[in-house]
């Protein structure tokens, strides 16, 4: 419970800086977002349990990336990251999950993430900011890949890459685990006001 309630913290101070740095009061961040002021002043004050769709849609609105409303200061020149110490930020229903492992730093930060999906188990993607590109590299196993309503089968030793500001799905294929990795590649700067 303490590295929950310690990474909620963490979450709380990134989002109200990244908001303040913005010039975003908590009703535009909200309204540009799709988050309701109630639950941006209670994720500001470490309360609540914020879904990955909250986070990347505040993410995408506030022009970084997930990470970065995760992550505290950095460790050092070289940060070397364990899949089982990295708490899933979505689980499926049949078992399957997604774990942010890092974020690259500079002006285009890269998130690089690392999914499991059981057979016929999908994640719906809400559309990110434009400029925002994703690659799918899967290791092991076979996804659909929905994007803009089109199903693009890729399998093990396949990678794929598209738009991210459109809407797009992960699905599961297959009878075994479906193992990948995916970056997302966020544009610089903070997103254009809507």
């Amino acid at each position: 419970m303490t590295e929950t309630a310690a990474a909620l913290r963490t979450v709380a101070h990134n989002v109200r800086a990244a908001r303040i740095r913005a010039g975003l009061s908590l009703e535009e961040l909200g309204r540009r977002a799709q988050v309701s002021k109630g639950a941006l002043v209670g994720l500001e004050k470490a309360q609540g349990n914020p879904n990955l769709a909250t986070l990347v849609r505040l993410a995408d609105t506030l022009g970084i990336s997930v990470s970065a409303l995760m992550q505290g200061p950095s460790e050092g020149r070289v940060r070397i990251v364990t899949a089982d110490t990295v708490a899933p930020l979505w689980t499926g229903e049949h078992g399957g999950d997604a774990r942010l492992m890092l974020t690259t730093s500079g002006p285009a930060p890269v998130e690089v993430w690392r999914w499991r999906l059981r057979p016929d188990e999908e994640y719906p993607s809400h559309p990110h900011q434009a400029g925002v590109v994703e690659t799918l590299s899967v290791t092991s196993g076979r996804m659909i890949l929905v994007v803009d309503g089109t199903e693009h089968a890729v399998e093990a030793g396949q990678t794929a890459t598209f738009d991210g500001d459109t809407p797009h799905t992960y699905r599961g294929a297959g009878t075994g685990t479906c193992h990948l990795i995916m970056t997302v590649h966020i544009p610089p700067g903070p997103a254009a006001a809507s």
